[in-house]
């Protein structure tokens, strides 16, 4: 269904997630729609192994290195400086983009048999918090996808960290799943973007 152009809500290990083959621009396009979601706010790569990244990511410092082994794959996404490669649909024109190992093994399996990166976010309705409990995703969302896969409940509807690593030091840009105490205790400091005052988990998977 990926490979032909369809959008899928799939299960990680943080909430359920929505999203399309990063190499088809239609269908990623298709998943700004369902959300409602501005096309300005980038989309992120899932992937099932960093082999899957290389072509997207311009560069991984050396630094970053003991991150990736130790929180990958887990809740930890990296933000790189992007590639020609990806479709400007997915980075919003911006020229980084947002990269996540997935540890669901559901969604691992999918990706690796796709053979390429899932270009995603959370599965709610844009403004609506994500959720890692199948039977509280949207139903107007379900409704417009191609294919859902449901693994139940599949995390603790805590979204995954974001971390900003094309500076040094380091910027979280989201505080989730990994403590930010975890992630200085790896690379040292790092530096914390304001929080947005929402209560609950954030829209971004």
């Amino acid at each position: 269904m990926l490979r032909a152009g369809g959008v899928a809500v799939f299960p990680t290990e943080t909430v359920y997630g929505v999203g399309a083959d990063v190499r088809n621009s239609g269908a990623v396009g298709r998943v700004f729609s369902l959300k409602n979601r501005e096309p300005s706010q980038p989309l992120m790569l899932h992937c099932a192994s960093p082999v899957q990244m290389h072509e997207y990511v311009a560069e991984v410092p050396q630094w970053v290195q003991p991150l990736m082994s130790r929180f990958w794959p887990g809740p930890l996404a990296l933000v790189f400086r992007g590639t020609d490669k990806i479709p400007p649909v997915v980075t919003g024109g911006g020229q980084t983009i947002g990269v996540r190992m997935v540890g669901h093994p559901v969604t691992r399996d999918l990706l690796e048999e796709l053979g390429a990166p899932v270009a995603g976010t959370s599965a709610n309705l844009h403004g609506e918090p994500a959720t890692s409990r199948f039977a509280c995703v949207s139903p107007v969302l379900l409704e417009q996808v191609d294919v859902a896969l449901d693994a139940g409940l599949c995390g603790k509807d805590v979204p995954s960290t974001v971390l900003d690593v094309t500076a040094r030091p380091p910027r979280v840009v989201r505080v989730g799943a990994v403590s930010v105490q975890d992630i200085e205790a790896v690379v040292g400091r790092v530096q914390v973007s304001p929080q947005p005052p929402i209560p609950g988990p954030q829209p971004l998977s």
